[in-house]
């Protein structure tokens, strides 16, 4: 089986990517102290571009001081960051047609932050830090508004192709869109609409700002996995209304910190056969047909090329997207087009987030430059 359309340009608002093959954001604890882009993330990011995916999507960056999970993730929240931000650009685009899109977060009531109270729509207690979050006003919510619009703005400066907002995973956009943690009954709570207003506001300003040149992305919560959680019959119609909006893509997927305490299967899930991949292609099959005005990057243990070409061909998504096998194998792309359709070599045992909370991203496959000892959590 030829992967012929896994190998073909496809466009996301008006950037052409050179194939089907996204890689999925993930925080790399490669910066340097306070967020600021250093060699290390650089090459990084550098070994990806050379390996031949056609977007990258950086790990989440933070849109103010309070929003990061880490001293050592991305931030973006004022212009002291351009530079650096410029430098990482310019060493993707160095590569043929690769392009670089940047993910944007507020850490929300998952936050530990030493400084700052976490946030959250409602002050519902979040079970694994132990913490329970300020409940955001009004004003305070059109703040964060227009702190992801401003972040915006300074990426598509720094020369970045599109952007990715952080909806998913239990942070503070995805804090909005589940009935879970948002218990709001005012303009930004109650009905599916309102719970996403907040995504649907920050289109339209950045939009407002940029016009139709700078792509906007969402990566979107379609299950908690916790009970009282978002469910898919409820996500599907935010991404209607997304897709309606404007969005030019939309990225599924699901899971909290909490899940792992009740659900120890999920997201990112262990993979043992071939049995367990591709476990968000029923969540996708569910969303295409309601976001025709949008593409869908499908994400959730795809590792083999042949399933990811037969997703592809019978339009249950446009993108595939990986973040574990590439950081097993950031050459994956061009192994696969080169002939080697072998799956992945990624076993999917998780070790590289686990050695993520102590120092830089790593597959134990490969052996590590330098792990500098650190924290995410807890600071």
């Amino acid at each position: 089986m030829e992967l012929k359309t896994l190998f073909s340009p496809q466009k996301i608002g008006n950037v052409e990517i050179k194939n089907r093959i996204v890689r999925s954001a993930t925080f790399e604890h490669r910066a340097e102290k306070y967020g600021y882009v250093g060699q290390k993330i650089i090459e990084f990011y550098d070994e990806l571009a050379r390996g031949g995916t056609g977007l990258i999507i950086t790990g989440f960056t933070g849109i103010d001081p309070s929003a990061t999970v880490s001293p050592y993730q991305l931030r973006l929240d004022n212009d002291s960051y351009i530079s650096g931000h410029k430098k990482l650009v310019n060493i993707v685009h160095d590569q043929p047609s690769v392009k670089l899109a940047i993910q944007i977060v507020h850490s929300g009531r998952q936050g530990d932050h030493p400084k700052f109270p976490s946030v959250a729509p409602s002050p519902i207690p979040e079970k694994t830090t132990g913490l329970t979050p300020k409940e955001l006003s009004i004003e305070e919510i059109y703040e964060f508004i227009k702190k992801f619009k401003d972040t915006a703005i300074r990426a598509y400066e720094c020369g970045y192709d599109m952007v990715q907002l952080h909806a998913a995973h239990g942070y503070l956009l995805s804090n909005f869109v589940s009935p879970y943690t948002n218990k709001r009954r005012d303009e930004f709570g109650g009905s599916i609409e309102n719970m996403a207003k907040i995504l649907v506001e920050i289109f339209y300003r950045i939009r407002d700002e940029l016009g139709k040149k700078f792509p906007i992305t969402v990566k979107l919560q379609t299950q908690d996995s916790v009970p009282g959680g978002l469910t898919l019959d409820v996500s599907s119609k935010i991404a209607e209304i997304l897709a309606d909006t404007g969005y030019d893509a939309i990225e599924p997927s699901g899971g909290i910190y909490e899940s792992q305490l009740t659900n120890k299967n999920s997201y990112p899930c262990k993979i043992s056969s071939s049995e367990d991949e591709n476990y968000f292609l029923p969540t996708a099959k569910v969303i295409k047909p309601l976001i025709r005005k949008s593409k869908l990057i499908l994400v959730g243990g795809i590792k083999n090329p042949l399933s990811a070409e037969k997703i592809l061909n019978d339009n249950h998504a446009d993108f595939i997207s990986m973040c574990r096998p590439l950081i097993c194998e950031p050459n994956l792309p061009n192994r696969w087009k080169n002939g080697d359709i072998s799956p992945a070599k990624c076993k999917s045992c998780n070790s590289c987030l686990i050695n993520m909370r102590i120092g830089p991203v790593h597959c134990i496959q490969k052996k590590p430059k330098q792990i500098k000892k650190t924290r995410i959590l807890g600071w």
